[in-house]
């Protein structure tokens, strides 16, 4: 069967890296609640997050279809940082952050009526120290307030904060390219 894709994200960054990696997609968005059970830890929160973005999708789906969703967060000391609520909170996950090593974990679903597959990536992110005056020249540059751990390392943060990053650059953005890339494949997806 040729599948079509649907990517369920409201990321720029994600449909920016769908769109290089030259497989057309519709984008296809549903609101959904993205809260966990709070006993989940690390990769557990994405995927189960990703999965719960899947099946708001699947009464919907024609046979032909298949629906990419994911979640992203970091995860730091045992306790996931998400979305900051303001730039009071960005600067509290910035602190946190800063001098120590972070894992970012993100979990893709892809979903098609007959068969569907859950995958995740993990990448680790060491900070050096930042100070205030640069942790508050971000945010107010930035306004980082879509982007899980209140930063994105493509931004001016990432670029003078991170002194070292071990797995995909890309799972960080959002989206673990390279295994999306894999795993289409299965579908049926080539070059």
């Amino acid at each position: 069967m040729n599948y079509r894709l649907l990517l369920a994200s409201k990321s720029p960054r994600r449909q920016e890296l769908m769109r290089i990696l030259g497989y057309p997609f519709e984008l296809r968005l549903k609101e959904v609640e993205e809260d966990f059970p709070e006993h989940l830890k690390g990769q557990e929160i994405p995927l189960f997050l990703a999965e719960h973005k899947a099946s708001a999708f699947l009464p919907d789906l024609a046979p032909d279809e298949v629906v990419l969703t994911a979640d992203t967060v970091v995860w730091i000391d045992d306790q996931v940082l998400n979305k900051p609520a303001d730039a009071d909170d960005a600067a509290r996950m910035l602190r946190l952050l800063s001098g120590k090593t972070h894992q970012v974990f993100t979990g893709v679903g892809l979903t098609g009526k007959e068969k569907s597959i859950r995958f995740f990536d993990q990448t680790d992110v060491t900070f050096r120290s930042l100070s205030d005056e640069e942790i508050h020249h971000y945010i107010k540059v930035a306004q980082p307030y879509d982007k899980a751990g209140a930063y994105g390392a493509q931004d001016w943060i990432g670029l003078v904060g991170i002194e070292r990053l071990v797995g995909s650059y890309f799972n960080v953005m959002g989206l673990p390219v390279h295994l999306v890339y894999t795993h289409l494949k299965s579908f049926g997806f080539g070059v």
